[in-house]
């Protein structure tokens, strides 16, 4: 039995020329057991002998073959001494190889689009925002670590992702970071992903993205009407979509999912239910003129007002989407500095987004001097404190008046009566 110090130069020398008819063994001198073995065909493999687990005699295993695709000499080396450690603890290397194979194919089956398909279907329908939810997942994560191991995905990489996104979008960045956290303390409560920390546990979001800044974004009169005329513009579903968020000031989810169910045409009332409401209380909206003349006027098929497949599902004012309507207020706004005689290159559109229709809709309530409590009730902001629980009453006429109101505000600012038009009041005085 030949022994002697392996090393790179003589596994590649000619003294390990196979002999016919027999295989050829040399032995490791720096670790017993551990050697290598050439066949009578000339293939090298890297072997270790000893007595395994579960028998009473030695035995030879091969660790892997030597050279171009299989194992280095350290490699081969270092695994001997990993297989010889595993039988001093009674472990079976081969039994120890299937586990860990076993479980990377587990780990490559938990990608994180696997895991984040799971989080959608079993945890977000339960959710009000759980079409948001869905959609930064899929536009800001899926995208990047799809085919990943959802055990892989590190801080450094929840970084990369937030902070491009911080520097140009702040308050979307703390919503994802919020949404991806949840996301991971999900996966790792149904402890079926191999998943034991989060990546997102020891990033803050302060840090990370510095101090979330409430908005106040209000949409000015030009750019209300400029909003006005594209969305007349667009065609259902978007643009019948778009005016009656700013019609009525509900949220963009409730809105954007409204079923014909919902809808009292005869009565003028829309009573959103209170699984889909934020309050998580039946919220009736009185339906306007203007509202009712909308709704009359779609096409009517499927359950959903809005949509883009006959009603089968909701649509919303998506990402893809919410670029274009700003691309072409831009251009209205423009074309109507242009027509007052100003300077169109001057003219820019700050950032906004589709939540602002509701900041909106509260501060003209204030201007035309609706009482607190009833412009509050009139967006659906639900009661606070006490007042939740001893006041019922529904102040519906007080609320359809406020959006009666609002809607000649904003019929007056959408078109703005000529200016050779005297005011009454103007001309009295």
């Amino acid at each position: 039995m030949a022994r002697r110090y392996l090393n790179d130069r003589f596994i590649a020398s000619k003294a390990l020329t196979p002999v016919k008819g027999r295989r050829l063994e040399v032995w490791d001198t720096a670790l017993p057991g551990f050697g290598i073995r050439v066949s009578e065909h000339g293939v090298k493999s890297f072997v270790l002998a000893m007595r395994f687990p579960g028998s009473a005699n030695p035995a030879r295993r091969t660790l892997g073959r030597v050279g171009d695709g299989g194992l280095s000499l350290a490699a081969a080396r270092e695994m001997a001494q990993h297989w010889v450690e595993l039988v001093r603890r009674g472990v079976d290397p081969r039994v120890e190889r299937e586990r860990e194979r076993l479980a990377e194919d587990r780990k490559r089956a938990n990608s994180f689009a696997a895991v984040a398909e799971d989080f959608i279907r079993l945890k977000l329908p339960k959710e009000r925002r759980g079409a948001a939810a869905e959609r930064t997942l899929r536009r800001l994560f899926v995208s990047v670590w799809g085919g990943r191991p959802i055990a892989d995905i590190t801080p450094a990489d929840v970084r990369a992702v937030i902070t491009p996104l911080a520097a140009r979008a702040p308050y979307m960045a703390h919503l994802a970071l919020a949404t991806l956290r949840r996301f991971f303390s999900w996966a790792i409560d149904q402890d079926a992903y191999g998943l034991e920390s989060s990546p997102c546990d020891r990033l803050k979001p302060r840090s990370l993205i510095g101090e979330r800044q409430a908005r106040d974004r209000v949409l000015s009169d030009d750019e209300i009407r400029a909003f006005w005329r594209v969305t007349g513009r667009i065609g259902y579903p978007l643009g019948p979509l778009a005016r009656m968020l700013l019609l009525t000031g509900q949220r963009h989810a409730e809105v954007a999912r409204a079923q014909w169910g919902e809808f009292d045409l005869g009565r003028r009332l829309w009573a959103i239910p209170n699984e889909r409401h934020k309050s998580k209380t039946q919220h009736v909206v009185p339906l306007t003129d203007e509202v009712v003349a909308l709704l009359t006027s779609l096409p009517r098929f499927g359950k959903h007002v809005f949509s883009f497949n006959l009603g089968v599902k909701p649509t919303c004012i998506h990402a893809e989407a919410k670029p274009r309507i700003d691309r072409r207020m831009l251009r209205t706004l423009r074309a109507m500095a242009r027509a007052r005689g100003e300077d169109p290159a001057g003219v820019e559109l700050r950032r906004w987004v589709v939540h602002d229709l509701r900041r909106v809709v509260r501060s003209h309530l204030s201007a035309l001097r609706i009482p607190d409590h009833v412009a509050e009730l009139t967006i659906g902001h639900g009661r606070k404190g006490i007042q939740r629980v001893y006041d019922r009453f529904t102040y519906e006429d007080e609320v359809r008046a406020a959006l009666v109101l609002w809607a000649a505000r904003l019929r007056s600012i959408v078109e703005p009566a000529p200016k050779n038009v005297v005011p009454i009041k103007a001309r009295v005085s």
